[in-house]
């Protein structure tokens, strides 16, 4: 009995799969990572460049 529970091999596929599924899961996080940084400072650039410049108020206005 315990030589044939050793030459299964039925859930040795499973486990490759969920091990490559992993190591794409970690290096997707490590490249997201990356790109964070990048992405953030752009989108400020672009909200600064967005946002309207205060506008001076004059005897007039008010």
């Amino acid at each position: 009995m315990l030589k044939r529970f050793l030459k299964d091999e039925s859930g040795q596929g499973m486990v490759e799969y969920a091990l490559i599924i992993a190591l794409i899961a970690i290096v997707l996080v490590a490249a997201l990572t990356g790109v964070k940084e990048k992405l953030s400072g752009k989108f400020e650039e672009i909200e600064a460049a967005l946002t309207p410049a205060p506008v001076a108020k004059t005897a007039g206005n008010g």
